[in-house]
């Protein structure tokens, strides 16, 4: 991670967005809008270069974080996904 990089947070939403927060000040930086449902799951890669979202939509897009766009896309009737961390 790059030690010069804005540390962000991403909150998931019912409106269907991700809010990417600046941590030390408090200010939305970018919202992400892909999803046509609630967003109800947020992950970030080990690096931080890749988010993932998960949608009441049944799909889950993942994020270059450098470009702010969707890359990839998964869709299905059911989509879900488990980390042993719990994330």
């Amino acid at each position: 991670m790059n030690p010069n990089a804005t540390l962000l947070l991403a909150s998931a939403s019912f409106d269907s967005t991700v809010g990417l927060w600046d941590v030390e000040s408090g200010v939305c930086q970018n919202i992400l809008e892909k999803h046509s449902e609630p967003v109800y799951s947020v992950a970030f890669s080990p690096d931080s270069g890749l988010l993932a979202t998960g949608s009441f939509d049944k799909a889950i897009y993942i994020w270059d974080m450098a470009r702010g766009v969707s890359v990839h896309s998964y869709r299905g009737t059911c989509v879900g996904a488990n980390a042993s961390n719990g994330t």
